[in-house]
């Protein structure tokens, strides 16, 4: 079981996106994805969420919110707790590289026809309506989402979510 952090930073009405293309062996491999990463020994999911985004963009965090817990279960990876951030204000200048991928701000209306895990549309649409911290559990198989649960409530896949 790992512990992760993914964070989606805020600016003008756009989302800051990593396409990931770069590394071997990715089960994100050529998804669009926020910046994060995984907790290392002694991290507190802030302190991972500080390193990675800084890492990761060369922007550091000055305003943040923890918005979620997302469980991942896949028959191919390890089961995976992801602490959900949005960071709304930063300092410095974004990287012009990215070892995981492509960086890009991406207009939030945007977002939703890009290659993403189907999942991520689920707490994308949940960051959107501004819901108060959740948590989503999310059962795959491949690539193929079988399963939703917010806050122990099952969810129709394919169905509106509850307001």
């Amino acid at each position: 079981m790992k512990n992760t952090t993914l964070c989606y930073l805020e600016q003008d009405g756009a989302w800051l996106m990593l396409h990931r293309v770069k590394k071997k062996r990715d089960e994100n491999q050529g998804k669009w994805i926020g910046v994060g990463g995984k907790c290392e020994e002694g991290e507190s999911p802030e302190d991972c969420l500080l390193r990675e985004v800084q890492e990761e963009t060369g922007l550091t965090l000055t305003s943040y919110r923890c918005r979620g817990l997302v469980t991942f279960v896949s028959d191919q990876w390890p089961t995976e707790y992801m602490h959900l951030f949005t960071g709304d204000s930063f300092s410095g200048t974004l990287a012009d590289t990215c070892e995981e991928g492509i960086l890009a701000w991406v207009p939030k209306a945007e977002v939703p026809v890009l290659p993403l895990w189907e999942g991520d549309r689920i707490f994308l649409r949940l960051l959107e309506e501004d819901r108060p911290y959740f948590s989503l559990k999310l059962v795959y198989q491949g690539e193929q989402l079988l399963q939703a649960v917010l806050d122990g409530t099952d969810l129709e896949i394919y169905s509106s979510l509850p307001k």
